[in-house]
């Protein structure tokens, strides 16, 4: 007990000589938390041999945490199988930080709705400074500037993208319909992540050009595949910007855009012959169900059997990566989960009080998708990735 006692007091006094005693003792307090939580969920200390272990240490990633003590660099450690997030991180959230400056700042500007005006009274949010309001949203800010423009990768084999609409007050106190466009893909390493979060007030061939430049800009030369709803700019701007690459149309989207021609009573019989097309184990079968489906509806339902021939090519391209899981890069659902997720957090908003409270509070959500990504187990296997940009450059090298 008096060994401990001295211990302790050495350790203390080691932090008098700190610039910020508080913050390096605050430091040090969250790396032997974090030893103890990683070695407890291993099962043994690093380089013990231990026959309950259960992973294995693999390195350390460096993670900035904020507190109301100042900013640390913590080097968080890796493990190879469930990985590792730290307890006291995942308590304090980014996106919490933006939720709760978000509604400061429209508590501030006086635009506040009486549901936003109830929300910030609960957390204790009254006679905030607009000064205040600025230094607690600078940090964030600087976070999703450095996120939104860090350099990509070369390669991406497959990228979904979409759009988030919110309205939004303009700086002439107008509220507008303002889009967010999301760019999401696959590493060669199998492993998931946010790549753009653009603003823009419409969706247009313009401005997907302009979206999709960026992110060649930014270091992006291949994609296989693009994953997107059946927007006319989106596939326009893929044409010119990505040439080479193919687009799946989303095949979510296509049945709810046949299925709009069925009478309601007719919806479910006929959605349930739908699904059969990408049910198949290849194109030729697919192709096969469909022309039964013509057959069988092509009277009844003339402008739904219309649309149906007007995209299935479209909807069908994942067909030429046998080797891909189809139901991974047939559609867009991955992002609409997140999009779900994101709409979720910002109802609580019925106008956000600029497009910077909105850009602010989506990329701090996305940062954390990409960051907890990091430490899963790769979304599709690495080999069958590099099998998919071999094809693709062999074409390219053909064409």
């Amino acid at each position: 007990m008096k060994n401990d006692s001295r211990i302790f007091r050495e350790i203390l006094t080691g932090f008098v000589g700190e610039e910020d005693p508080l913050l390096s003792m605050l430091k040090w307090m969250m790396d032997q938390l974090m030893r103890i939580e990683a070695e407890q969920k291993i099962g043994a200390s690093k380089g013990e041999h231990n026959s309950a272990r259960k992973s294995h240490f693999s390195g350390y990633r460096p993670r900035r945490f904020d507190t109301r003590l100042g900013t640390v660099y913590l080097m968080i450690p890796k493990i190879r199988k469930g990985g590792y997030i730290p307890f006291f991180i995942t308590e304090k959230r980014r996106s919490e930080q933006a939720l709760i400056s978000m509604v400061k700042e429209a508590y501030v500007n006086g635009v506040s709705t009486r549901k936003i005006e109830r929300l910030a009274k609960q957390m204790g949010i009254e006679n905030m400074s607009a000064s205040q309001v600025s230094r607690i949203n600078k940090g964030l800010d600087e976070q999703v500037e450095a996120f939104r423009n860090r350099r990509l990768e070369k390669s991406y084999p497959f990228v979904w993208v979409d759009a988030l609409y919110e309205k939004v007050r303009n700086p002439e106190w107008r509220v507008v319909s303002t889009a967010i466009m999301i760019a999401y893909g696959v590493t060669l390493e199998g492993r998931r992540e946010v790549l753009a979060i653009e603003p823009f007030k419409a969706e247009t061939a313009q401005t997907w050009r302009a979206f999709f430049k960026k992110l060649k800009a930014r270091g992006v030369e291949d994609i296989a595949l693009l994953i997107s709803d059946a927007h006319f700019g989106i596939q326009k701007a893929l044409k010119e910007t990505f040439i080479g690459s193919s687009w799946q149309r989303c095949k979510v989207h296509f049945m709810r855009n046949i299925l709009a021609h069925v009478p309601p009573k007719s919806k479910e019989r006929f959605g349930a012959r739908l699904k059969q097309i990408w049910l198949q184990e290849s194109k030729q079968d697919a192709m096969m169900i469909a022309q039964t489906i013509r057959e069988e509806f092509g009277k009844k339902f003339p402008e739904a059997i219309e649309v149906l021939d007007s995209g299935l090519e479209d909807a069908l391209q994942f067909y030429h990566f046998p080797q891909i899981d189809k139901r991974r890069i047939g559609s867009t659902n991955v992002l609409e989960r997140i999009n779900k997720e994101i709409r979720r957090r910002s109802s609580v908003v019925s106008i956000f009080p600029s497009k910077t409270s909105y850009l602010r509070l989506i990329a701090t959500y996305l940062m954390e998708y990409t960051e907890d990504w990091e430490v899963e187990r790769s979304y599709i296997k690495p080999e069958k990735l590099q099998e998919v940009m071999n094809i693709y450059e062999a074409q390219l090298r053909a064409a």
